[in-house]
């Protein structure tokens, strides 16, 4: 599962980010609502942990404009102080699918980020994307290869999502490392060394890799069926 986390109290979204990371989701952190709207749009997520005290956009603006401005159907759950009922309402109002008061068990939050995601996925049939022998599960995050299992690293993971979503298509490096590391400066080798652990991970049988390199250009899928 791919989680959005928005929230400016530096001690919750990090005891929320490292409890997600450790049970194997991806985990990514907006401190602001104009950082977290950002994300929310620019980028895919199974589920969004929303603060509503936030600095500069609020957590209700920034729901009402995911639902109203952009249309997302991303599962929303409101993790804030406020436990008014008023609050609670105006908060279903703009969008929020749940609504959970601190202070919380970490174990809670993942249980009704999980429920909404698997709600969600209901809703849109299947959302496995299956390319020849290689199935990827974006609600679960797992990856299967000729019948078994492939565990990544969440990095790898970032990148195998994004060469999925346009198979035989030819993503640039520049594509690859954004998806992988947003905003941050990677390692000169990063990207080479990563594809490289990805590539040895999904080859298969025949010793062959759908994913290749296209020289001086990137990497693809290279889907064999039509």
């Amino acid at each position: 599962m791919r989680v959005l986390i928005i929230e400016d109290e530096l001690d919750i979204a990090t005891n929320l980010y490292d409890h997600l990371e450790a049970r194997g989701h991806s985990v990514d952190l907006a401190r602001d609502g104009l950082s977290g709207l950002h994300l929310a749009v620019s980028e895919s997520f199974d589920a969004i942990v929303l603060d509503l005290g936030l600095p500069g956009m609020g957590g209700l603006c920034v729901c009402k404009k995911l639902r109203q401005e952009v249309c997302s159907d991303v599962p929303v759950l409101v993790l804030t102080a406020r436990d008014l009922l008023d609050d609670k309402l105006k908060a279903f109002e703009c969008g929020a699918d749940d609504y959970l008061v601190k202070p919380f068990a970490l174990r809670e939050v993942e249980a009704r980020l999980l429920a909404l995601a698997r709600r969600r996925s209901g809703r849109v049939t299947d959302s496995r994307v299956v390319v020849d022998d290689l199935i990827y599960d974006p609600a679960t995050l797992a990856v299967q290869f000729e019948g078994r299992a492939v565990h990544l690293s969440r990095k790898c993971l970032r990148l195998l999502e994004t060469l999925l979503s346009g198979p035989n298509r030819v993503f640039s490096r520049a594509d690859l490392e954004h998806a992988a590391w947003g905003s941050e400066q990677p390692m000169s080798d990063s990207l080479r060394s990563h594809m490289h652990i990805l590539r040895r991970a999904l080859t298969g049988s025949s010793g062959l890799s759908p994913i290749e390199n296209v020289h001086g250009v990137g990497y693809r899928i290279a889907k064999r069926s039509v």
